[in-house]
C-alpha cells in the first residue's frame, strides 16, 4: 500500500524502538489454517488434517513445545521468523533468479534519437542513485508511516539500507546474502557497467570526489566505444548468473581457480549496482515485450547475458528506449524497489541535466574492463546456462495490460477496499477459467515489527469460494440482494485476514517457525508438515501482489509454480494495470485465457454492484470494509520452488 513518508523522529534512526514481531497463539494458527484449507481438499483428506491438527496442537504436544522454543527464541532475537523466513523464501531455493525469482519494475517508453541520448539519460539516472544512496549514507531517508488498515505506525526502514550494500552469493546447496560493512577508509566507490555483455568498472568517486553528471558522460562514452571493439570481447560470463543457483555455484567455484576472475567478481560483487546499456531488442514495445525484456532480455543472442543477476539493483537502458530495473529480491521487498524507482524518475524529470562543463577531474582515469579466463570447463558451463536460459524465455507466457473500464475510484465509492476487491475478481476469475479454487499467496508486509519483512494473505476464503459459485455454478439460482451480499462477505473476510497479517499474527510464518524449529531440535518432522493438505496449502497455484505506483511505470514477475499465474497489479483511479505470468510448458494455464477471464469478471462485479445500488439506493454498509490499500508495500511472493510439496511461504512481489 501507499506510505507517508514524515522526517525522522529521533530514535527511529535505531529500531529498536519497534516492537518484536509476536509469535501468534498456537490454537488461533491451527484453527485459521483448518479454516484456510478446508474447501482446497477432499473432506476424506480434511477428516485426516483435522485428526493430524488435532495431536499436534493437543496439551502437552509437540505444538506445545514447538511453541515454547519459539517464544524463546522470540526473546533472544530482534525477529524471530527472520533468518527461517529467507533462507526458505529465497537462500534454499535453488531455481534461477531471472523470471522464477527476481521482479522487475518496467519505466515509460523512452524515445533516444541516438546514442548521445542515451548516454545522458544514463549519466543522469546514475546522478540520482548517487543521491539516493547520499540519502541512505546519511541515515536521512524519512521514516514511512502505515497508511490504509491501521495508519499512522512507523515502519522499519532497515530493507533500504540493503539496496546498494548487499550481494547474493551462490553456494551448492544454499546461498548466503552478503552484507557488506562500510569500513573507515571506504575504497572508492564504483559501479559496473554491462555493455555488449562486457562488464567495465566505473568509478564514481576518484580523488574522494563523487563525479559530475557531466564526468559520468565522459566515462559512459569511453565505454561505449571500448565495447564496441570486437576483437577485445570476452565470453558472456554474465550468462552464468542466470542459471540455476547449484549450476551457477559450480561455474562460480571453476571460475575462482584464476585469480583474474577472482578480481573481476570482486570488482562485481561490491559494486553499488549495474547499469546495463542493452542493445535494441528488435520487438515492438509493447508492455507485455517491454516486461518480458526486463524479466529475462531475450535469451543469450539478445540482451540476456548484459546482466549480473546477484546484484540486488540492475538498471536497464535499452538503445531502444526499453528501461526499467531489475530487482534480486532476497535483501528487501517490492516497496523498496518502488520508492526507489520513484525517486530516479521523479528526480530525472524534476532536476534538469547538470551537464554544464563544471569543474572536472581533469584527466580522468579511463574505465576498466573486466577480464576472465575461460577454461574448457567453465566454456562447458557458458553452453549449459545459455541453453537453460533460452528454454526459460521460450517457456515464460506473459501478458501486461491496461483494464481501461474504470479503476478504484469506482470501487472506493461502493466503500469497498480496492486491494480485497481485486483478490475476490482473481478468485472469481481462477474459479471460471478451472471450476475450482486453488491456494493463493498475496504479500503483506510486517515492516511494523523490528527487521520485518512480508507475510502471507490467504485470499482463497470460504466466503470469495461462497461469492464466486454465485455468480458461476448458481449464477441462475441466486439473486442479485444475496450475491451482493455474499460479495460483501468476502471483502470483509480478506480484510479480516490482511489485518491479521500485517499485525503479524497471520499462519504462514509461524507454521514455518514451529517447522524449522522441530529441525532445529532435530525431531522427526511432526505430521503435519508431512501431511498432503500442508503440501496442497503451500502450492501457490496464484501469486499475487499490488505493487501501486504514483509514477507511470509497473511492475511484473513470474509463476512461482510451473502450474501457476503470477498476477501483479497496480491499481490507478481510472484503471489497473495487471501483468499476468505463466508457464507454456503448463497445459492447466494460458495467461490470455486468464486475463480475458479477469476483464469479464470484473466487468459482472461492477454491473452487480450497480444494479444493487439502483435497486438500494444509500443502502451500502458504511465502514464494513475500509477503502484503500491495506499493505504498506507489496512484494513478490514467495519464489518458485521445484515440486509439488512447495513448503509453506511466507513472504512478489512491485
Amino acid at each position: 500500500m501507499p506510505v507517508l513518508q514524515r522526517e525522522q523522529p529521533k530514535g527511529l534512526k535505531d529500531n529498536s524502538v519497534l516492537p518484536k514481531l509476536p509469535v501468534p497463539p498456537l490454537r488461533q494458527t491451527l484453527d485459521t489454517y483448518l479454516k484456510c484449507v478446508e474447501h482446497l481438499v477432499s473432506k476424506e483428506q480434511f477428516r485426516k488434517t483435522k485428526a493430524i491438527v488435532e495431536k499436534f496442537g493437543a496439551p502437552g504436544g509437540t505444538g506445545e513445545l514447538l511453541q515454547k522454543k519459539l517464544q524463546e527464541r522470540r526473546d533472544k532475537t530482534d525477529n524471530w521468523v527472520y533468518d527461517y523466513w529467507l533462507e526458505d523464501m529465497y537462500l534454499n531455493n535453488r531455481l534461477a533468479l531471472p523470471v522464477n525469482s527476481s521482479p522487475v519494475m518496467v519505466f515509460p517508453k523512452q524515445n533516444f534519437r541516438d546514442c548521445g541520448d542515451i548516454l545522458r539519460f544514463a549519466a543522469h539516472l546514475i546522478s540520482g542513485v548517487l543521491e539516493y544512496k547520499a540519502l541512505l549514507d546519511g541515515r536521512a531517508l524519512p521514516v514511512e508511516y502505515a497508511r490504509g488498515q491501521l495508519a499512522g505506525t512507523p515502519l522499519c526502514m532497515e530493507q533500504y539500507y540493503r539496496l546498494f550494500s548487499s550481494y547474493r552469493l551462490p553456494g551448492p546447496q544454499r546461498d548466503t546474502l552478503v552484507a557488506q560493512q562500510s569500513c573507515v577508509m571506504p575504497e572508492p566507490e564504483h559501479i559496473i557497467v554491462a555493455c555488449k555483455n562486457q562488464f567495465f568498472v566505473l568509478d564514481v568517486v576518484i580523488n574522494f570526489r563523487r563525479l559530475n553528471e557531466r564526468d559520468l558522460l565522459t566515462q559512459l562514452e569511453k565505454i561505449i566505444k571500448m565495447a564496441a571493439n570486437a576483437e577485445e570481447r570476452l565470453p558472456p560470463i554474465g550468462l552464468l548468473t542466470s542459471d540455476g543457483r547449484t549450476q551457477w555455484a559450480a561455474a562460480r567455484a571453476a571460475l575462482v581457480k584464476d585469480s583474474t576472475n577472482r578480481d573481476s567478481l570482486d570488482a562485481i560483487e561490491r559494486c553499488l549496482c549495474l547499469v546495463c546499456l542493452d542493445d535494441p531488442s528488435g520487438v515492438e514495445p509493447t508492455d507485455t515485450n517491454r516486461a518480458l525484456q526486463m524479466l529475462h532480455g531475450g535469451g543469450h543472442n539478445k540482451n540476456g547475458a548484459n546482466r549480473w543477476y546477484d546484484k540486488p539493483m540492475q538498471f536497464v537502458i535499452g538503445a531502444d528506449g526499453i528501461c526499467g530495473v531489475v530487482c534480486e529480491h532476497s535483501p528487501f521487498e517490492g516497496i523498496v524497489l518502488v520508492q526507489c524507482s520513484e525517486y530516479l524518475l521523479k528526480y530525472m524529470t524534476g532536476s534538469p541535466s547538470k551537464l554544464v562543463r563544471a569543474a572536472s577531474v581533469s584527466e580522468l582515469p579511463a574505465p576498466r574492463r573486466l577480464h576472465w579466463k575461460c577454461s574448457p570447463e567453465v566454456q562447458g558451463f557458458l553452453a549449459a546456462s545459455a541453453d537453460r536460459l533460452g528454454r526459460l524465455v521460450r517457456n515464460l507466457d506473459m501478458d501486461a495490460y491496461k483494464f481501461k473500464i474504470y479503476g478504484k475510484e469506482f470501487i472506493k465509492k461502493q466503500k469497498m477496499s480496492p486491494d480485497a476487491y481485486i483478490q475476490v475478481a482473481l478468485q472469481f476469475a481462477f474459479y471460471r477459467c478451472n471450476g475450482r479454487p486453488v491456494s493463493t499467496y498475496e504479500s503483506a508486509s510486517i515492516r511494523r515489527f523490528r527487521e520485518g519483512r512480508v507475510d502471507n494473505i490467504r485470499s482463497a476464503t470460504p466466503e470469495a469460494l461462497a461469492f464466486v459459485k454465485s455468480m458461476t455454478d448458481e449464477k441462475s439460482s441466486v439473486p442479485d440482494s444475496e450475491k451482493m451480499k455474499r460479495l460483501w462477505d468476502a471483502i470483509n473476510a480478506q480484510t479480516n485476514y490482511t489485518v491479521l497479517a500485517i499485525t503479524g499474527m497471520a499462519i504462514d510464518n509461524h507454521l514455518l517457525g514451529l517447522r524449522e524449529m522441530a529441525q532445529e531440535l532435530k525431531m522427526e518432522k511432526p505430521e503435519i508438515f508431512t501431511d498432503e493438505a500442508y503440501a496442497i496449502s503451500n502450492q501457490f497455484i496464484l501469486s499475487t501482489s499490488q505493487v501501486p505506483t504514483t509514477v507511470e511505470m509497473f511492475c511484473c514477475y513470474g509463476p512461482v509454480v510451473p502450474n501457476g499465474y503470477g498476477a501483479c497489479y497496480n491499481p490507478q483511479p481510472d484503471h489497473v494495470v495487471f501483468c499476468v505470468s505463466s508457464f507454456r510448458e503448463s497445459t492447466e494455464t494460458c495467461s490470455a485465457v486468464f486475463a480475458e477471464a479477469l476483464d469479464q469478471c470484473l466487468v459482472e462485479m461492477r454491473d452487480l454492484c450497480n444494479r444493487c445500488s439502483a435497486a438500494k439506493p444509500g443502502s451500502q454498509k458504511e465502514g464494513a470494509a475500509k477503502p484503500g490499500s491495506q499493505k504498506e508495500g507489496a512484494a513478490k511472493p514467495g519464489s518458485q520452488k521445484e515440486g509439488a510439496a512447495k513448503p509453506l511461504k511466507n513472504g512478489n512481489k512491485p
